[in-house]
Parts: structure tokens; sequence; C-alpha cells
């Protein structure tokens, strides 16, 4: 007997879960947490709401899921940068090109992980934990890095801590104000920090 009906019906199943955390993660991001539906996510992912509950029992879960697809994305981004670049500053400068690449969107809605932490923290404390795991490997890529350029541990850690902390705030400070320039000045600013 083919193992082709089974492979098939795993195939759609895992397509439908992908669906569902991609529209989930949007709508998490534009109308936030709480502003978001079960029956949404469904709609835009063009997936029954009846079978949404198949692959995530609560909102919850769903959100969960979000914030592991927001830690795997993270982990993709830091193996697409090591792979590409060799040397820990060309490595550096590569990280912030490609963080420079999502500015539009920030600008429009700030960032979707800090979304995610804080409107997650109350009635989903797990993916809010989770979720704030894609800044600790930001921050531990960085400082290893860094590390390799002759940094001591502890001042490498302090600089990736500040780098990301300068992100986030020029993420805020831009989505609130609505000028691109904040955000291009905050890229150029880590730039800078990473390169002394």
């Amino acid at each position: 007997m083919s193992d082709a009906p089974l492979k098939s019906k795993h195939k759609r199943g895992a397509l439908r879960r992908d669906a569902l955390i991609q529209a989930a993660a949007a709508l998490f991001w534009i109308k936030g947490y709480t502003g978001t539906s079960l029956a949404d996510v469904a709609k835009a992912s063009d997936v029954p709401l009846g079978n949404l509950y198949y692959y995530y029992k609560t909102k919850a879960d769903l959100a969960l899921g979000v914030a592991n697809f927001f830690a795997d994305e993270t982990r993709a981004l830091i193996e697409s940068v090591s792979e590409e670049k060799t040397e820990p500053r060309a490595r550096l400068k590569f990280l912030v090109e490609r963080m420079r690449a999502t500015q539009g969107k920030r600008l429009s809605y700030g960032c979707p992980i800090a979304a995610a932490c804080r409107d997650f923290r109350e009635t989903a404390p797990e993916a809010s934990t989770r979720a704030g795991e894609s800044f600790s490997l930001l921050i531990a890529f960085i400082a290893e890095e860094l590390g390799k350029t002759g940094r001591k541990p502890s001042v490498a850690l302090l600089k990736a801590r500040h780098v990301i902390a300068d992100w986030q705030g020029g993420i805020a400070l831009a989505h609130g104000l609505q000028q691109p320039n904040v955000l291009a000045e905050t890229y150029a600013r880590m730039e800078r920090t990473l390169a002394s």
C-alpha cells in the first residue's frame, strides 16, 4: 500500500498550519493580539474556523506558534548572515543591512516581536517569553561576533544589548513620529557602534 495519501495529508496539514501562523503573525502585528479573533485568522488564512481548532485549541496556542515562528525566523536570519560572511565585522554589518531591509513595515506598525512580547504577556505568558527569545538570539550572536574581534565578553554583551535597545527604540520612535529618517539614523548608528 502506498504512503502517498498519508504524505499528501501531512503536507496539506503543514501548509494549513503555516498559513494560520502567517495570518496570525500579520494580524497580531497590525490589529493587535486582543483585536484579532480566531475567526479573523481563519478567514485571512483561508482555513475553515473548525479546522483551525484542529491545529490550535486556543488563542494562546496560536500565539505560541507565532512566537516560535519569530524565533525560527531569527535563527534563520543569523544562519544566513553566518553563511554569507565569514569575518565578524562583515557579518555584523550584513546583519544590520538585513534588519534595515524590513524598516518599511516597522515604520508602519512597529516591531512585531516587541508587540508580541507585550501583547501576549497577560494571557499567553509562555508565548511572550518565547517571542522575547528572538532578542536574546540576536544579542548572543552580536556579542559572539564582537568577541571574535577581541572584545572582552562583558563588553561585547553590553554593546550587543545597546545595539538591540537602540534598534528597538529607533523603531518605536520612527513609528510614533512616522518619520523614516529616525530609523535610517538608527541603522547608521548601529553600524558605527558595531564597527568601533
